[in-house]
């Protein structure tokens, strides 16, 4: 964790949403020496705070605002892809504080070497979400209105598609008589291994396997495997294979 700065010294802050994220923002909060309340069911409205972060989803973020209004000069979410327009209910300076991390598991500290996405309707606001972001030991990085859906797409992309496409593989897997937790365990040494390349070397360069060398005949007989297995996996497999393609041209 990075110190608390000497602006969040005497900072509290009341945290509503009582799930994944508001759980663990309310418990590294706390770690980091800052003081935190809750976190407060959606219909609670804090007091006596300086500072309100709701970590509800996003539809419910507008009515969320409305219950706490006037609660706290500073209002933020946790949202990668809500404007921050959608807080003017809760009559604050508006902030945003999405840190880049998923919350699938109870994870001690999840957000420590993670980054965050930060926006603030105000120099103030702005300053404000860097400093819980560093105090959290995130890195912040500042993101813009417009560039909100491009940014929580990709991080869609490179998590839960990921995900998606570790289920598919399972799936396929059973075509060659393996157990989805046993194809999960074969897998995931290699998984664990593509994501190291990828950091070292960038996509292009950690790309490997039959497309990347042009073997077309390899590829037809996955493509049987999967359409014999797990029909329903051959439309995104061939549009799978076609993405491959383009970057391994880029590669050449």
């Amino acid at each position: 964790m990075h110190p608390i700065t000497d602006r969040l010294s005497n900072v509290r802050v009341a945290i509503v949403g009582a799930g994944r994220v508001g759980s663990a923002l309310a418990r590294a909060l706390t770690e980091a020496g800052i003081e935190a309340a809750g976190p407060l069911g959606r219909g609670q409205r804090p007091e006596g705070c300086d500072a309100v972060i709701l970590c509800v989803p996003d539809a419910e973020i507008p009515a969320a605002a409305a219950v706490v209004a006037g609660a706290a000069p500073l209002v933020g979410h946790t949202s990668g892809a809500t404007p921050l327009s959608a807080l003017e209910a809760a009559r604050g300076e508006a902030f945003g504080l999405h840190p880049l991390q998923t919350f699938a598991s109870g994870a001690l500290s999840p957000f420590a070497g993670a980054g965050c996405a930060v926006a603030g309707c105000t120099p103030a606001a702005l300053a404000f979400a860097v400093d819980l972001a560093r105090a959290l030991g995130m890195t912040p990085f500042e993101i813009d209105e417009e560039g909100r859906a491009a940014y929580h797409a990709a991080a869609s992309i490179a998590s839960n598609f990921l995900v998606t496409l570790e289920a598919a593989a399972e799936r396929v897997a059973a075509g060659a008589g393996l157990e989805p937790a046993e194809a999960r365990r074969l897998l995931l040494p290699l998984l664990r291994r593509t994501l190291d390349n990828v950091a070292e070397l960038g996509p292009e360069q950690a790309l490997t396997g039959p497309v990347a060398r042009g073997d077309e005949a390899t590829v037809a007989r996955q493509r049987e495997a999967v359409a014999e297995t797990a029909p329903e996996l051959v439309e995104a497999f061939d549009a799978l294979v076609a993405l491959t393609r383009d970057l391994a041209a880029v590669r050449s």
